[in-house]
């Protein structure tokens, strides 16, 4: 079994590098196929999800090509197939923004319900919503499991014209925000999607379109405003060999991780490539711990370090949609707490099943108990090494912060969920004095 070892109690310093944004990529790619020329992705992370957009394109008949590191050409003016390959489908969450994207070039799309990090209930009520609301019919697919409980299996829309509407979200959802933008970019006339999520992930891709000649507005607001368009190909003529290059936005979550990480190694570390008003309430945060956070002046680097031999002071978090706290940075945030003085209160207001990994820390010495709504942290001296999983995504991460402060040595299982989002994470971490190892 693929594992990473950690021997913590090393201090994290120097300098280290982000990669381009997870949750923007993941519906960036998808994305290319409403393009009616070829493209150019940059800055493209290189993780698991990734690897599955990639080949859910290439099934679908896409020509994708790699070019550089992080770099891959995508040429999607020959695909005609509409339906997402079952096995890909349910390995990632975010294979649903084929479903706007399909909707969006061919009329019809078809996928079955989606994988990734079991987080609690992720209905697509929100989604069709949208789909149907611009004149597309749905179609639930559904199934029984060994219970005899019924439940949707997959989704196959259909359409003979997408129009223009008001979309109203009942819930502010990033995924039915990024695939009703999806589905309107090539709609006819214009459509408003009221009550949207913010999250810069969404401005990327509204930044993409529009790069590629859609007519996007409002993105990074509560109201988005787009005019349909018959073509998505910038300035490029039909029939040139021009093709555009976009570089996808730095990962927000993979930035606050290795701020999280310096501070809980009481380190010193710069980190490049960040948008650092993407960072502002992981920092605030970080500050009323009492960890120094700089911004360096006119470049895009954050500066995270500890004087000092003071513990952490306690604080309380919430997580909200952006720009408030992120949910994706609450178990990251939680190992900081548990080390802190004090008693903190973390309530999540997004993903009911966030706290798996509560029983993993608690391993290592953690003094957590769970409420209705959250958890209270008692801040304990030092944590202590253990064997541990990574329940998901975000939990793995929070147990490599957890290992590298702990002190003895660190086993972290399940580690796939760790590499679909985190590009190079052992060699990033080693860079700035980690000892960590995947074995």
């Amino acid at each position: 079994m693929d594992k990473f070892v950690i021997e913590g109690g090393t201090r994290l310093t120097g300098d280290i590098y982000v990669s381009g944004a997870k949750n923007s990529v993941v519906a960036i790619l998808p994305a290319t196929l409403l393009l009616d020329v070829p493209c150019i992705i940059d800055n493209v992370p290189d993780i698991s999800d990734v690897e599955i957009c990639l080949t859910i394109l290439r099934e679908l008949g896409a020509e994708v090509e790699k070019t550089g590191e992080g770099t891959y050409r995508i040429s999607c003016e020959n695909v005609s197939r509409y339906t997402v390959p079952e096995a890909q489908a349910r390995k990632m969450r975010a294979s649903y923004y084929f479903l706007g994207a399909l909707l969006g070039r061919c009329g019809r799309a078809k996928a079955a319900m989606p994988g990734g990090c079991n987080l609690g209930e992720r209905p697509i009520d929100q989604h069709l919503l949208a789909f149907e609301t611009l004149g597309a019919y749905a179609t639930l697919i559904k199934r029984r499991n060994m219970r005899g409980e019924e439940y949707v299996d997959a989704v196959e829309l259909e359409t003979d014209r997408l129009t223009g509407t008001n979309i109203s979200l009942n819930v502010v959802s990033v995924g039915a925000t990024m695939n009703a933008i999806l589905a309107s970019v090539k709609a006819d006339g214009i459509t408003t999607i009221e009550n949207c999520a913010r999250e810069p992930h969404i401005v990327d891709l509204a930044n993409f379109l529009n790069y590629m000649g859609a007519r996007i507005s409002g993105a990074g607001t509560h109201k988005i405003t787009i005019e349909g368009v018959p073509f998505l190909r910038g300035n490029v003529a039909e029939g040139s060999v021009e093709t555009r290059t976009y570089s996808v936005v730095p990962d927000q979550i993979e930035a606050g991780t290795f701020m999280a990480a310096a501070a809980a190694t009481r380190g010193d570390v710069m980190i490049h490539g960040v948008i650092p008003h993407h960072l502002k309430d992981i920092a605030d945060r970080l500050r009323e711990c009492g960890v120094r956070v700089e911004e360096i002046e006119n470049e895009d680097i954050v500066r995270v370090y500890v004087e000092g031999d003071k513990r952490f002071r306690a604080t309380n978090i919430r997580t909200e949609p952006y720009p408030g706290f992120p949910t994706d940075m609450q178990p990251q945030m939680a190992v900081l707490l548990s080390i802190a003085e004090g008693q903190s209160n973390i309530t999540e207001s997004v993903w009911e099943d966030r706290f798996k990994y509560v029983t993993e820390l608690r391993r290592m010495g953690a003094n957590i108990d769970l409420t209705r709504d959250g958890a209270i942290v008692w801040g304990v001296p030092r944590l202590h090494g253990a064997s541990v999983k990574a329940c998901d995504l975000r939990a793995g991460a929070a147990m490599i912060i957890a290992g590298l402060a702990a002190e003895g040595a660190t086993e972290i299982t399940d580690i796939y969920h760790i590499e679909r989002g985190y590009s190079h994470i052992v060699e990033k971490l080693r860079g700035i004095g980690a000892r960590i190892q995947r074995e």
